[in-house]
């Protein structure tokens, strides 16, 4: 048994010198101390021996096995020492190379116009306002006292979930949210996204974005709905820019008009952007419905109002002169960096 004992040392000692991984190293330790081993299988013939013989094999096994345990533990160690080593070589860092270019983003027109848009009217107080853009037949048609047969309605213009549920076809929905949710005076904007059943070209998309206005208050009239988009077209275009409002038809305001601003490309002279008439149609407002208001449970004999809507693709194309609403969602990043 002794000289078994030497000799399962000896090899073990040879084996562990030629280990080459981790995987050699584990190996030689089942086949020495695993649970059928050689030095295991000593231990357990050991019950056949007189109780003088099983001391001292005992004590020279467990010598045995402790000096494997050293060698094992000292050749583990080591392999992983060459193994990082090998490893930091591999992944060693040329720090005289050049580094890489990392290119920054850049805003979107979209969001540059709506966040423009943001800075004017919040610098004549108003407040943002938000709401769904899955929105109820309630919200986008009844409470804006569209006719039930009003042409909007119709499936071939609006994407409807359900009966009831639709995507939102205009960020007007939000002016009803407000008025349920506040009480005069009411001063918001709300930009958004909105939907409608268009087929895309240069001029048209299924999906753009809307800013909407409200103001309710004692005493609002269309004076005031003037002097705040005459001043917010200002500071949009320039202090030069002039506005003209003309007679148009909405169902949730009343009177309504659409207003145009002076072409800040050629100042009103006529040009291809205007058409040769010296002037661009922009947004659509009017005095906020009566019937709008009650519903919104608002005192029509005290309070008064005024909403205006504008389309965000629309104003960008046209500061920016960009002649197609499709490069505004191709997300071509060599259009997109000229707005850098």
């Amino acid at each position: 048994m002794q000289e078994r004992l030497k000799k399962i040392l000896e090899e073990s000692r040879e084996q562990l010198k030629k280990a080459a991984s981790l995987q050699d190293a584990e190996e030689t330790r089942i086949k020495v101390l695993g649970k059928k081993g050689e030095l295991t299988e000593i231990l357990r013939s050991m019950g056949k021996l007189s109780p003088d013989e099983r001391k001292e094999l005992g004590q020279a096994a467990n010598q045995v096995r402790a000096e494997v345990e050293k060698m094992l533990s000292d050749t583990v160690n080591n392999l992983k020492e060459k193994a990082k080593e090998a490893k930091f070589k591999a992944e060693a860092i040329d720090v005289t190379e050049p580094g890489k270019t990392y290119k920054l983003g850049t805003k979107h027109p979209i969001t540059i116009t709506i966040e423009e848009i943001a800075k004017v009217f919040k610098s004549m107080g108003f407040s943002l306002a938000e709401g769904p853009e899955v929105e109820t037949v309630f919200y986008n048609f009844d409470a804006l006292n569209a006719d039930p047969y009003h042409p909007a309605r119709d499936w071939t213009d609006t994407f409807y979930i359900n009966d009831e549920i639709l995507l939102r076809t205009q960020t007007s929905p939000v002016q009803v949210r407000t008025l349920l949710s506040q009480k005069p005076p009411i001063r918001v904007f709300a930009p958004g996204r909105c939907f409608r059943c268009d087929t895309p070209d240069a001029t048209h998309s299924p999906m753009f974005h809307q800013v909407e206005g409200l103001v309710v208050d004692e005493g609002i009239t269309m004076a005031d709905l003037k002097g705040v988009l005459d001043s917010f077209a200002k500071q949009m275009f320039g202090s030069d820019t002039r506005t003209k409002f003309r007679p148009h038809h909405f169902p949730f305001t009343e009177p309504s008009a659409e207003m145009d601003v002076s072409c800040f490309k050629c100042g009103g002279k006529g040009c291809r952007v205007c058409k040769g008439s010296g002037w661009i149609e922009i947004l659509g407002c009017g005095m906020v419905h009566p019937s709008v208001l009650r519903v919104g449970g608002v005192d029509t004999e005290k309070y008064t109002g005024f909403a205006f809507g504008m389309g965000v693709e629309r104003i960008a194309m046209l500061k920016y002169g960009i002649d197609d609403i499709r490069l505004l969602y191709e997300n071509d990043m060599r259009f997109i960096e000229q707005f850098k």
